[in-house]
């Protein structure tokens, strides 16, 4: 047996939450009473864990390690008085006492990348300018779902520092790929209003999502016509305020960059701010394109069918259970430590849906494998539900290239 097959491999570097859920799955009980009583009992301990009055509350400090291993491997007296104290103190900042770990990356985002883009203007120097940038690429993943989680919930700080909360994207959005507020106006007011319909800017459904000329052009068009086609969407709607500032931060943040560039320092504005904006870009699609590559034909309004979830996978440990995408979509205002407890809640509904949930393959490579056309091998990382429990290895392979399928415009249009 390969030790590494995606239908039996299980991380060992698996977030807590996530060896619960893919435990549950794996050895679900048979008897549908027994299966349901269990799923129940796992939510509540995974709710508990995040509630900060009860004993086995369990904050996220760090996204690399965990706090049971921190209190093993630590020193006593570090965890007692340098960690501890840190956790208290932090717990109060944050917005959710769950959240210590967004402090944790503001100040290391504060005390590293801020000063080495800074650095590169007064004292650039090739080197200098390819390891900022290595590090901003290993940055920008995770700062990329704290701000989605910044966006969604209004925040990731307490109230009384709103000031800070609310100008600190100001100076990390573009450093890290974004542009200001964009991710906002496109994310909140658009992908979540139309959730990867006709109208969704981003939607798949047009393309075909094996396809890499598809692909390519899925991509083109979101880098280089977003700037226009978001500002054009709001003022169609006749949301005349969202397109008038949409553009206004999108072409200030273009202009910005020109002038630091022009008049600055041409070699540190290509690696502090363009080569970051020109990644996230294309970045930002690969990811969309995994997370809704499969859209039922049958029902491609339902977020069930429209989305996928992943456990067993790095986004969840290292970019705030991104895997748990349809439960976003159903909620997305819930709180990012509760989407495993609401998954195994709903595991039951989202077996009647058809749902999809995979394991070992992330969304890049969910992307990479569609476009190989590989179905074998995404079947294999299916954690089959429902139905789909009686498919044969071909059969569940057959059934993801048919929610690959593009829709047709005139379709679409007959069935809304």
């Amino acid at each position: 047996m390969d030790p590494m097959d995606p239908t039996t491999y299980t991380d060992p570097q698996l977030t807590l939450q996530d060896r619960l859920v893919i435990d549950a799955l794996i050895n679900e009980p048979a008897s549908i009473s027994e299966a349901k009583t269990s799923h129940e009992k796992l939510s509540q301990k995974l709710y508990d864990m995040n509630d900060v009055s009860h004993s086995t509350f369990d904050p996220t400090v760090f996204q690399l390690w965990d706090n049971s291993l921190l209190h093993e491997k630590l020193p006593a007296p570090v965890h007692r008085y340098v960690l501890q104290p840190y956790m208290k103190w932090a717990q109060g900042v944050v917005r959710f006492p769950t959240d210590v770990v967004m402090l944790t990356h503001l100040i290391l985002y504060f005390t590293t990348l801020v000063p080495s883009g800074i650095y590169l203007f007064y004292n650039f120097s090739w080197w200098r300018g390819v390891l900022h940038w290595a590090m901003q690429l290993f940055y920008c993943g995770a700062f990329t779902l704290m701000k989605h989680q910044h966006i969604h919930m209004g925040g990731v700080l307490a109230p009384q520092y709103w000031i800070f909360d609310t100008l600190f994207p100001y100076v990390l959005d573009p450093l890290l790929g974004h542009t200001w507020n964009s991710y906002f106006y496109h994310h909140i007011k658009h992908h979540h209003v139309e959730g990867n319909g006709a109208q969704d800017l981003s939607t798949t459904m047009f393309y075909d999502r094996d396809s890499v000329a598809d692909f390519a052009c899925y991509v083109g068009r979101f880098f280089f016509f977003i700037w226009a086609e978001l500002p054009r969407y709001f003022w169609s709607k006749g949301q005349k305020k969202y397109a008038c500032k949409v553009a206004f931060w999108e072409l200030s943040n273009y202009l910005f960059i020109y002038l630091l560039y022009n008049y600055v320092n041409a070699r540190a504005t290509l690696f502090v701010y363009i080569l970051p904006l020109t990644v996230m870009r294309i970045g930002l699609m690969v990811g969309n394109w995994g997370q809704h590559a499969f859209v039922d034909p049958a029902d491609p309004d339902s977020d069930y069918l429209s989305s996928i979830t992943l456990i067993d996978v790095p986004s969840n440990r290292f970019s705030f259970n991104d895997g748990y995408h349809t439960s976003h979509h159903l909620n997305p205002r819930r709180h990012w430590r509760d989407h495993p407890a609401a998954f195994i809640k709903q595991k039951d509904r989202y077996a009647e849906e058809r749902a999809l949930v995979f394991r070992n393959v992330d969304y890049i490579f969910i992307t990479v494998n569609l476009l190989r056309k590989n179905y074998i091998h995404l079947a294999k990382c299916l954690i089959p539900i429902g139905d789909q429990v009686n498919m044969t290895l071909e059969e569940r392979a057959e059934m993801l290239r048919t929610r690959t399928r593009r829709f047709r415009h005139a379709d679409v249009k007959k069935s809304s």
